[in-house]
């Protein structure tokens, strides 16, 4: 329990770092947002290959499962989309128009952005600390998650300050994004601790979840400013750099 509660409070707290380095990095060009989120993703996509993917194929021969789970994860992130309405561009620096959402605040649909896939990131990190026979996945997951939470809770405050709120709301608005994610960790950890047969499952859920998010959400608007070579290029390094992370500790 001790593990989660680290897990939940870690990646709240790197959220909350970022948003308060994020008051001093307001006014951040597209080409250093999009090099950071570049970086983001590349560090998603090893936490969730390498820490949930990986680890749930190894974890059952029911390899199936598995596959069902990644899909499964992805078609809810989807769904989702469809049904929430909210601006897709997650650092907000963009005008946008949701077929959905032409009658609500700009802010409130940023902040339904940012909330949509942090509470699967939380439950990504919950799933992984679940202690199951048979799978390794621990602490990859929930590092790679807080690493990226600091440069993505700077590059998420500038369009809240920007739109005229507050410091105040903005650090609300911040630390209830932060708490999404501590209630998905829980979430995860439950539901991964159910049963070892259901954990495997849990963990490629988890993943595909991940993955969508990455690649409809980060990777898109990173090149969608003319600066797609230096985000690639971050991506590969976010992406090496929790390999090396991942074989180390």
């Amino acid at each position: 329990m001790i593990q989660v509660w680290m897990s939940a409070a870690g990646l709240c707290g790197a959220t909350l770092i970022g948003s308060i380095l994020g008051f001093f990095f307001k006014n951040l060009p597209h080409k250093l947002n999009d090099t950071i989120l570049g970086l983001c993703a590349g560090i998603m996509l090893a936490s969730s290959t390498i820490g949930l993917i990986l680890p749930a194929f190894e974890g059952t021969s029911q390899w199936w499962w598995v596959a069902v789970g990644v899909m499964a994860g992805a078609f809810l992130l989807n769904l989702l989309d469809l049904l929430t309405p909210h601006l897709h561009t997650i650092s907000g620096l963009d005008p946008e128009q949701h077929h959905n959402g032409s009658i609500i605040n700009k802010v409130l649909l940023f902040v339904i952005a940012i909330a949509l896939h942090k509470l699967p990131e939380g439950m990504a990190a919950g799933v992984s600390m679940s202690p199951a026979k048979g799978v390794s996945a621990d602490w990859t997951v929930s590092l790679g998650i807080a690493i990226q939470n600091i440069p993505e809770g700077m590059v998420i405050i500038a369009p809240l300050l920007l739109a005229g709120v507050s410091r105040l709301r903005t650090f609300a608005i911040a630390l209830s994004i932060g708490m999404l994610e501590v209630i998905g960790v829980w979430a995860g950890f439950a539901l991964g601790s159910i049963s070892e047969l259901l954990l495997p499952v849990m963990l490629g859920f988890a993943g595909g979840a991940m993955l969508y998010v990455t690649s409809d959400e980060m990777i898109p608007e990173t090149h969608a400013h003319g600066y797609q070579k230096q985000a690639t290029y971050a991506l590969l390094f976010g992406f090496v750099f929790m390999i090396i992370v991942e074989k180390l500790f």
